[in-house]
Parts: C-alpha cells; sequence; structure tokens
C-alpha cells in the first residue's frame, strides 16, 4: 500500500481577498456560504501566474498549481470564526490523482492555520501549518482510507474545528479526528497541492460554513 508524505518542501502564499459574500441554506445555522455563481464573492483570484491559479470557473472555485510539493490556497475576503463546521464538495479537473485537497480552518495567515485533506488516490490528513512549516497531526504519513472516491469523482468533504478537536469526514463518515489547541479562531479557506507531479486541478463547490 502506498503513503505519502505529508510534508511538502516549498508553497505558495495567496493574497487574500478583502470583500466577502455570505448565504443561507436550510441545513442549519449557516455562518457563510457560496456557490461560487457570482465571480465578484470575494475569493482570492490569482490569475496570472505560470505555477497556480485560483478563481472562479464554470460557477465552482479552481485551484490549478503547476509546481510539484507545493500548495495554493484561497480564503473568502477577510473573516473570522472561532468553533466551525465548514463543507464542500470537491473533484479533480484534471492532472495527476497523486494530489492533495480540502478545506482550511483557522487561519491566521499564510504560514498558521489548519486543513484538512483528501486525495485523488484515496489517502487523507489534517495537518497544521506553523510557522510557514506542515506538520501532519497524529500520524508519521497519510493514511487510507475506502470513504474517498477516486479520480476525478466528486467528494464531499467537511472539516469540524470544535475547541481543540479537529475533525475530517469525507462522504458523511468520519475518518480522523485529532485534537491541537494552537489556533482558536481565524479565516477558513480551500486548498490543493502536488507531490511529485505538477498539474493539479481542483474545483470546488457548495462551500458552507455552520455553527455546530
Amino acid at each position: 500500500m502506498k503513503y505519502k508524505t505529508a510534508l511538502l518542501v516549498t508553497f505558495f502564499l495567496v493574497a487574500v481577498a478583502l470583500t466577502a459574500c455570505g448565504g443561507k441554506n436550510n441545513q442549519g445555522n449557516v455562518l457563510f456560504s457560496d456557490d461560487f455563481s457570482n465571480t465578484n464573492s470575494g475569493w482570492t483570484q490569482v490569475l496570472d501566474s505560470t505555477e497556480f491559479k485560483t478563481g472562479y470557473k464554470d460557477g465552482a472555485y479552481q485551484i490549478v498549481v503547476n509546481q510539484a510539493r507545493s500548495n495554493a490556497w484561497g480564503n473568502p475576503g477577510a473573516l473570522n470564526f472561532t468553533d466551525v463546521r465548514v463543507e464542500v464538495d470537491a473533484s479533480k479537473g484534471s492532472g495527476s490523482d497523486d494530489n492533495d485537497f480540502g478545506i482550511i480552518c483557522r487561519y491566521q495567515d499564510p504560514t498558521n492555520f489548519y486543513f484538512a485533506v483528501v486525495s485523488s488516490d484515496g489517502f487523507y490528513g489534517i495537518i497544521k501549518m506553523s510557522d510557514g512549516i506542515y506538520n501532519l497531526i497524529g500520524h508519521e504519513e497519510l493514511q487510507s482510507s475506502d470513504q474517498i472516491k477516486l479520480g476525478d469523482e466528486t467528494n464531499h468533504i467537511r472539516f469540524d474545528c470544535i475547541g481543540s478537536t479537529l475533525t475530517l469526514y469525507v462522504n458523511d463518515t468520519q475518518i480522523d479526528q485529532q485534537a491541537d489547541e494552537q489556533y482558536t479562531a481565524g479565516n477558513v479557506g480551500l486548498i490543493a497541492g502536488t507531490y511529485d507531479e505538477t498539474g493539479t486541478d481542483i474545483l470546488f463547490d457548495n462551500f458552507y460554513v455552520y455553527q455546530p
């Protein structure tokens, strides 16, 4: 069985936009939502780089990474939350299955935040970025799960950041739970990355932040 290291040796800092857009649905107390139908809803857009791209595409939010062992991410304006349940639908638009993609919570700045990821080849992990260093929480390497849909199939990802407990769900099944006390509040966001192969292209839709 293949395992992948979660320590990425390089990363790109994505500028944060300064506006935001909210929304509501009937599934609970929604703090923020976006279906990406409005291309001016406030998410980070970087369109002039050959190494990575973030922006709106066909009613979704797209992150493209063309640099090996790198991550790129975007945030929905200058928001701040404490305890949240964050959900999104994500699928591979193109590129290798050897990728990762997921949800950010408690984003302090480009070098300090939590994120939870899955990959198109069936791996997952909860990771802390601390002073620009990636630290996989609770495991030495990313783990595999048969709950993750492979290839270009859509995965429904949920990341709960409640108190010191960080919980990752995929397709309505909990697959990881870890504890860390360093960050207690911050912004949310979306992230995608590469390993040895470049060309990760991830499309996100139906982004919701709930009060847990």
